[in-house]
């Protein structure tokens, strides 16, 4: 595989320079300033893994930038890769301080995530619209699954976990509406995408750290 090939993927981009894609590139200051509150938030609480997701929220905005103005195939790889690691953390995070499970159980039901989300992606592949976005279909599910059911153990995380799916899913639909409104409005939407996914990640952490500074903290 050649990393250097350019591609073009958004309804901003009108060629292949660095900065076709200026509203796309900018709008990932969204990550950065929602890493830089939540860093506020969870520095010095003896939280690692509130901490690690801050961090990788800082470098999904980063990993996104690098896509939306080099446009190559290594930039693209930086940003799926960040939103992956986040995602994998959380759902660790879910399975150990949400659920109780041990580190190594709550690893193992992580990694099932990569099969649930290649099933889930292949379905959404094969749906119109959908399909757009496909890849990410799988979390807003999971997430949402997650916080149903959780109403009984954790009401306050579960609420938490729902708001933060229903925010991924108007941010999935912007992702996806992006081509489709390009004739009508050139700027396209894919910028919505990133400054409701910095909400939507900032808000998935504000409700971990919530949950392990309140009394329903596993023992």
């Amino acid at each position: 595989m050649d990393w250097t090939t350019q591609i073009d993927s958004y309804c901003e981009r009108t060629d292949l320079s660095f900065w076709s894609e200026p509203v796309n590139a900018v709008t990932n200051a969204a990550f950065l300033i929602a890493a830089f509150i939540l860093w506020r938030r969870v520095r010095g609480l003896g939280l690692p893994l509130a901490n690690l997701l801050v961090v990788l929220l800082a470098v999904t905005g980063i990993g996104s930038a690098l896509w939306h103005t080099f446009a190559t195939a290594w930039s693209v790889a930086i940003d799926s890769s960040a939103i992956l690691l986040f995602s994998l953390t959380y759902i660790f995070a879910a399975n150990r301080d949400y659920w109780g499970f041990g580190a190594v159980a709550a690893a193992g039901l992580t990694l099932l995530y990569l099969p649930y989300a290649a099933g889930v992606g292949w379905v959404a592949s094969r749906l119109p619209f959908f399909e757009i976005s496909s890849v990410y279909w799988s979390l807003p599910l999971m997430i949402a699954a997650y916080g149903v059911w959780l109403r009984q153990r954790l009401p306050e995380v579960s609420r938490g976990l729902l708001i933060g799916a229903g925010i991924l899913v108007l941010s999935l639909i912007f992702r996806s509406l992006d081509e489709i409104v390009c004739d009508a409005f050139a700027l396209g939407t894919h910028f919505m995408w990133h400054v409701l996914n910095a909400v939507m990640l900032g808000w998935m952490i504000e409700v971990y750290r919530r949950h392990m500074l309140s009394d329903a903290r596993p023992a």
